[in-house]
């Protein structure tokens, strides 16, 4: 029997929320909405604990992870002291300029400040930080364990009615049914938004997919006791066509290196550790396959391969339900080598918090609010989605956008600017750290140091 639904007067709490997927992107939704419901249950197929870290059902999660500098505030804003508790595990807090030997396809960045403070930790330790302290919360009901059956509708334009079942629950055990006066789908790659949208009768949305297939070989070092290195992240990347290997050794927690070594395509890194190391001695930045011979390996070494990036356009779907949201990897999944999934979900999480505030302080209730959410999603979404995808399309054989062509070669110069011109790598690293927008590197000054570099290369050739 499904609990009947009840509205909530205008400034008091909505009686329940449900999140789909107790991952990173669940969890900091979850710490939201305990803001403004009742009851928010967490609905978690993994038999995760409040001290588990990565688990079964996240095979990226035993990969390097970024934390931009704009995620981190916004993490930071909902979980304050995290970063301090962070820090008291040995997750060091650093400018990007300073501690950063960044190799570029033209070269090393310049190691100056830029004024941009980070924190590099892995992502068990930070899914395990945030678990605890959601857990914590009198409105949260965690149920690890359990599957989302299907969401439905209690009443048509509305997918709101959740049935959830307990792992190895016995056959005669019923499944439970609730309903919701929100519903987030935080269920990850693997959801199955599309069947539940098919059962009401309603149209899937369009999805954009930009393919750009490249495996993770990752392990974890312990650094020699009296480790003392002038870098917190060694980091080669990958750029279309010449440069399809790339690799970054992270100082995380508990003194230990996180390594991440990356191919395109056929450059698949082994996970023996000769070959592993191996591999990273093809790398052109040298601190990376020197930190893997001195540290000692914990854990095993895991693979992972990512096809590439895909957005589901919910806000483009004209018949896209009432009380139905979104987030993290089940709304978009990004190419991991540009580091903006933890941030983007985050950034979500706060658009939802301030789209809640706004309405329980007015009477406008909730209607309204998914498709108000999925648009501001789609606005948070587009510049790292452009960022990412114009380079990505890049690696086919050919037919790229000009649009692409176009991103891709003004890339290039400012990167050629950038290894010599500290101003033109602090305005990047704003931008890729999302504290700034793209147009900060199309001001007049750049546009015409790259105008001059690009004729000074055309009179070369």
């Amino acid at each position: 029997m499904a609990d009947q639904q009840q509205s909530a007067p205008p400034g008091t709490r909505w009686q329940r929320a449900v999140v789909i997927g107790g991952g990173y992107a669940g969890l900091v939704t979850a710490r939201v909405l305990a803001d403004h419901f009742a009851e928010v249950l967490v609905l978690e197929r993994d038999p995760v604990r409040p001290d588990t870290g990565v688990h079964r059902h996240v095979p990226q999660g035993y990969h390097a992870h970024a934390l931009l500098a704009r995620g981190g505030d916004a993490l930071e804003a909902l979980f304050p002291g995290l970063r301090a508790e962070l820090a008291e595990l040995g997750a060091p807090v650093f400018d990007y300029g300073e501690r950063m030997s960044f190799l570029l396809p033209t070269g090393y960045a310049p190691r100056d400040p830029v004024g941009i403070p980070i924190q590099t930790f892995t992502r068990d330790e930070l899914e395990r930080r945030l678990r605890q302290r959601v857990s914590a919360l009198p409105a949260v009901r965690m149920l690890p364990a359990t599957r989302c059956e299907t969401v439905t509708a209690s009443a048509p334009g509305r997918l709101d009615r959740v049935r959830y079942r307990a792992e190895g629950a016995d056959d005669a055990e019923e499944s439970v049914e609730v309903v919701a006066d929100l519903v987030v789908d935080a269920s990850g790659r693997a959801t199955s938004i599309d069947r539940w949208l098919a059962g009401a009768r309603l149209p899937a949305s369009a999805t954009a997919v930009v393919k750009a297939k490249i495996t993770y070989t990752s392990a974890c070092y312990e650094r020699p006791a009296q480790d003392r290195q002038e870098f917190d992240i060694a980091y080669q990347m990958a750029f279309a066509p010449g440069v399809p290997r790339g690799g970054v050794v992270l100082a995380v927690e508990h003194h230990r290196w996180m390594c991440s070594l990356f191919g395109v395509d056929r450059h698949v890194p082994p996970t023996g550790d000769e070959g592993y190391l191996d591999f990273a001695h093809t790398l052109d930045n040298p601190r990376i396959a020197e930190q893997i011979k001195r540290g000692t390996r914990q854990g095993e070494i895991h693979r992972y391969t990512n096809p590439g990036n895909a957005w589901r356009l919910h806000h483009k779907n004209r018949g896209w339900p009432e009380r139905l949201i979104a987030v993290g990897d089940a709304l978009c999944v990004f190419n991991p080598v540009y580091g903006q999934g933890l941030t983007v979900a985050a950034l979500e999480a706060e658009l939802l918090g301030g789209l809640l505030r706004r309405r329980r302080s007015g009477a406008g209730g909730l209607d309204g609010l998914s498709r108000a959410y999925q648009r501001g999603a789609a606005r948070v979404i587009q510049v790292p989605w452009t960022l990412a995808t114009s380079s990505d399309l890049m690696w086919a054989p050919g037919g790229q956008p000009l649009s692409a062509r176009f991103a891709h070669w003004y890339n290039r110069h400012v990167f050629a600017l950038a290894v010599r011109e500290p101003d033109v790598w602090a305005r990047f690293v704003r931008v890729l750290n999302m504290t700034a927008p793209p147009s900060l590197l199309f001001r007049p000054a750049v546009l015409a140091k790259v105008a001059r570099h690009a004729l000074r290369r055309s009179g070369s050739d």
